[in-house]
C-alpha cells in the first residue's frame, strides 16, 4: 500500500516518503514521545490524587495510538516490521493489566499495577531502541541484542525496588513474611 522511495529525517532512514505513512509515522512518534514523558512524570508523581493518575491516563491513551500506528505499520510491512507488532502488542497489554488492576482493586493490584506499568513503559523503551538503535550515537556501535537486554537490566531493578519500597506492595510483601 504505501509506495514511495525511502527518506532520511533528521538521520533516521523511514522506508517510505508516501504522505499517508509519514502522517502515521508521524503520530507513531508524537504519541510515542508522549508516552516516554508522561510515564516519567506519572513513575516520579506522589502517588495519590492529581499529577499520577493524570500522566497514568495521558501514558495509557498515547500508548493506545501507539499500538494502533504500530499495528497499521507493520501489517504493511510484516517482513520488516512483526516484531514491532510483537512489541506493542505486548506492552499496551501490560499496560491494560495494569490499570484494570487498579480500577477493579484487584487482590494485589498495586503490585500488578506496578509491574505492568513498569514493563508496559520498558517495552516501549525496548520497541524504540530495536527500531531506532541502528542510527543512534553510540547505540549503532553495540550488538543489536542488547537493543533488547539493557532496557531490561535497567528497568528490572528499579521495578523490585518499588515493588519493595512502595507503602502497598511493601505491606503485602511484610504480610505474607508473617
Amino acid at each position: 500500500m504505501f509506495q514511495g522511495d525511502p527518506v532520511v529525517i533528521q538521520g533516521f532512514t523511514i522506508p517510505s516518503n508516501d504522505p499517508v505513512f509519514l502522517t502515521i509515522i508521524a503520530i507513531h512518534v508524537l504519541c510515542a514521545l508522549t508516552c516516554v514523558v508522561a510515564g516519567i512524570f506519572a513513575m516520579l508523581a506522589q502517588k495519590k490524587a492529581g499529577l499520577h493518575p493524570k500522566a497514568g491516563k495521558i501514558y495509557y491513551y498515547a500508548l493506545f495510538i501507539v499500538f494502533i500506528t504500530a499495528t497499521i505499520i507493520a501489517f504493511y510491512r510484516w517482513k520488516e516490521d512483526y516484531h514491532l507488532f510483537i512489541l506493542g502488542t505486548t506492552s499496551f497489554f501490560c499496560a491494560v493489566i495494569a490499570r484494570r488492576a487498579v480500577k477493579r482493586k484487584w487482590q494485589k493490584w498495586s503490585v500488578i499495577h506496578i509491574i505492568g506499568m513498569g514493563l508496559s513503559y520498558t517495552i516501549l523503551i525496548i520497541a524504540f531502541y530495536v527500531d531506532n538503535g541502528k542510527f543512534l550515537p553510540v547505540w549503532k556501535d553495540l550488538n543489536p541484542v542488547l537493543y533488547w537486554l539493557l532496557p531490561l537490566l535497567v528497568a528490572i531493578p528499579l521495578i523490585i525496588r518499588t515493588l519493595l519500597r512502595h507503602p502497598l506492595s511493601k505491606e503485602y510483601f511484610n504480610r505474607k513474611k508473617r
